[in-house]
């Protein structure tokens, strides 16, 4: 089986995504608002959903993924890396940011399956 980048690259950011996480929960529970908490919990969540899917796609048979995994990285780092600084800083206008990184993880999500689906073995 062909481990392509993406895997160990997305290990890495799942990895940050639960120390994220586990800040978020113990670190800043008590110093935010819980709206605010509310929001580095959808940043962690929408981060460890690329992550993972980077895992997945740095696996997949046929062509090797380029640009998709990218294109996670850089949903990761707008949408996830949005909301963790607007909670950090109260930043509200930082939210203008975050649809950018989630519009970044779907096209990153549909070029993968694109790919995989051209890549797969056809019958005879």
């Amino acid at each position: 089986m062909r481990i392509g980048f993406a895997f160990p690259l997305g290990a890495v950011l799942a990895a940050a995504g639960i120390g994220l996480g586990a800040f978020g929960a113990h670190g800043l529970k008590a110093i935010v608002d819980p709206a605010m908490l509310a929001n580095w919990e959808t940043g962690v969540r929408y981060h460890m959903y690329a992550a993972l899917a980077m895992m997945v796609i740095g696996v997949l048979p046929g062509k090797p993924q380029k640009v998709a995994p990218w294109l996670l990285v850089a949903g990761i780092v707008l949408f996830g890396g949005s909301l963790y600084l607007m909670t950090l800083t109260g930043a509200r206008w930082l939210g203008a940011i975050t649809p950018l990184g989630g519009v970044a993880i779907i096209v990153g999500l549909c070029l993968a399956a694109l790919t995989a689906w051209r890549s797969r073995p056809t019958a005879d």
